[in-house]
């Protein structure tokens, strides 16, 4: 079974796909087979590798290495058989490469303005920049009570004004679900609590609990903050993945744009031969 699965894979490369091949030194590089006298080399088959679909390019490359040559082989003599048969003549081959020379070029643009642009200073930039304007987060750790009505709610707040430990209270009458670990809500920051709840949590002071039940849409609160802290803010380890991502979609993005500003660009869909909505395009 995976044989034949491997086989339908590898013969998807058969597919023409305009991506750069490896290039490796001359040592590194041996011939690996022949076919009609043309050489193939081990850097093809690592190419035709990473066409594969995900779960084959996780295969050792020496248990798929046959298969792979095999498809590259086939691809050879199919287009032999396609000079010999003087398909190179087409207006359609013709067309075929104007394609993808174009994306050839389109890619090696792209990448080059990319490398200038995303470079490791850059995104350094970017990240001390964002850190900047973001810095830490306010965080600040409660514990509540639930209770269904304001008058059970405010029995509660009678009780821990007579010394009543908090964390008790919650695990004997809490009606919400941290109850049975002392309504610990451990650490959250702004805007990940309902904004009532959120708003006592962080005006009450380290280690006080509210004099007056707080209702929301589940009950009503007694709320206690334990302690507040400042977050750190990510490292650039943590955040140079996305930083990167960023700033090519913004290098590609300006390119893009300053191309089309010094262009000359008619666009002429009034003769389009577009399928109406709902409607899709039958060949006679």
């Amino acid at each position: 079974m995976f044989l034949r699965f491997l086989a339908g894979a590898c013969a998807a490369l058969l597919v023409y796909t305009a991506q750069p091949a490896l290039v490796l030194a001359a040592n590194d590089d041996p011939v690996v087979a022949k076919v009609n006298g043309i050489n193939i080399k081990r850097s093809e088959v690592l190419h035709a590798q990473t066409l594969l679909p995900e779960q084959y390019r996780k295969i050792p490359l020496e248990m798929i290495m046959p298969n792979l040559i095999d498809s590259i082989v086939d691809g050879y003599l199919a287009a032999q058989y396609a000079v010999e048969n003087n398909y190179k003549d087409s207006d359609e081959y013709r067309s075929e490469i104007e394609r993808i020379e174009r994306q050839v070029l389109q890619r090696m643009a792209l990448t080059r303005e990319i490398n200038a642009g995303v470079t490791e200073d850059a995104i350094r930039a970017r990240f001390e920049k964002f850190v900047s304007v973001t810095g830490g987060k306010e965080e600040v750790h409660a514990r509540h009570i639930l209770m269904k009505t304001e008058d059970e709610a405010k029995a509660v707040i009678v009780e821990l004004d007579k010394g009543a430990d908090f964390a008790d209270l919650a695990k004997k009458k809490s009606t919400g679900p941290s109850g049975p670990t002392g309504g610990d809500l451990g650490f959250f920051g702004r805007g990940q609590m309902v904004p009532a709840f959120e708003k006592v949590a962080f005006e009450l002071e380290k280690g006080t609990y509210t004099s007056a039940p707080v209702k929301t849409q589940f009950g009503f609160h007694v709320i206690k903050t334990e302690d507040k802290r400042q977050s750190a803010p990510p490292t650039f380890e943590e955040s140079e993945p996305r930083m990167r991502a960023e700033l090519t979609q913004e290098v590609a993005t300006t390119f893009i744009e300053k191309l089309r500003k010094s262009a000359t660009i008619e666009k002429f869909l009034d003769k389009a031969d577009v399928p109406a909505e709902g409607e899709s395009k039958k060949a006679n």
